[in-house]
């Protein structure tokens, strides 16, 4: 009876090992004959093949990149070769014709003022002008009318040379325009000489006795413009004196009207002034007194 209990208990244990191993996937299947194993491939291999195919890829793209250079350098070659001898043609043909131009072109004349364009740093200041005569340590410059004077000057900081300059004074007086020099040629050290007697023969406008400012600037521009980087601005600086002289007097027929001892009338207002409050002071301060002692 026990032996019996045991092959039954080894019974159940048989057939619920086999239906374990039954449900495990791929058991029987490798165990039947005839089936195939896939051999599993190692790294190395898998590594080595790509590292091969890597190196097949580049080896393709630089001999490509090698052949699209060599026709690069080949078309750049030509490409200079061609751009020389059209150079060399055109030179070489073009020098009588093309003098010519460039010459005409350049001695323009008035109608191609400042016409040369020229690349200028924006930071760079305006050009300027450095007087000479009369020097600034001069002091005030005095003019009479019939007499010549002499304005002498440098210019500083040019990067673009005026071809004409305008030379002109003005006051505050009359408000008027005296042209010294118009479309005057630029040179570096510039020198203009006004003959105020000749002026006065030539036109009509009247000198005053005045402070006048000397101005000199573009003739392609106005005073009145803003100075850009490099080009000549307008100089205002300079002022002097302009006189009319006088007819001669003799020395015992002279009258001085501001030499008379007779007291102007501010000098006769004041002294007025002066005498009154003296006199009321004196008045006020004896009617006090007097009126003080009769209390005693």
């Amino acid at each position: 009876m026990k032996c019996q209990n045991f092959i039954s208990i080894i019974s159940t244990f048989l057939l619920l090992f086999t239906s374990v191993l039954a449900a495990w996937p791929g058991v029987f299947e490798a165990a039947r004959p005839g089936a195939l194993i896939a051999r599993q491939d190692s790294d190395s291999q898998t590594q080595s093949a790509s590292a091969s195919q890597t190196e097949e890829a580049s080896a393709s793209a630089s001999a490509s990149a090698t052949q699209t250079s060599d026709d690069n350098y080949e078309e750049n070659t030509k490409s200079a070769s061609a751009s020389e001898s059209a150079s060399a043609s055109a030179s070489g043909s073009g020098s009588a014709s093309g003098t010519r131009t460039a010459s005409s072109s350049i001695t323009g004349g008035a109608s191609n003022k400042n016409s040369t364009k020229t690349a200028i740093d924006p930071r760079l200041p305006p050009g300027g002008v450095s007087m000479i005569s009369p020097a600034a340590t001069d002091g005030m410059t005095f003019v009479k009318v019939g007499n010549q004077v002499t304005f002498k000057w440098n210019y500083t900081s040019l990067s673009v040379t005026p071809n004409y300059i305008d030379v002109v004074a003005t006051n505050t007086i009359n408000h008027q325009t005296y042209t010294i020099a118009a479309n005057q040629s630029t040179e570096q050290t510039q020198e203009v000489v006004w003959d105020t007697n000749e002026f006065t023969k030539t036109t009509d406008l009247p000198f005053v006795v005045a402070t006048y400012t000397l101005m000199i600037y573009d003739a392609a521009s106005e005073p009145t413009d803003v100075a850009k980087a490099g080009y000549l601005g307008a100089f205002s600086n300079l002022q002097f004196g302009v006189y009319t002289p006088q007819a001669y007097v003799p020395l015992n027929e002279f009258r001085c009207s501001t030499c008379s001892s007779a007291m102007s009338l501010h000098e006769k207002q004041a002294l007025t002034v002066l005498l009154g409050t003296c006199t009321i002071t004196i008045l006020s301060f004896t009617w006090f007194a007097s009126g003080v002692f009769h209390l005693f």
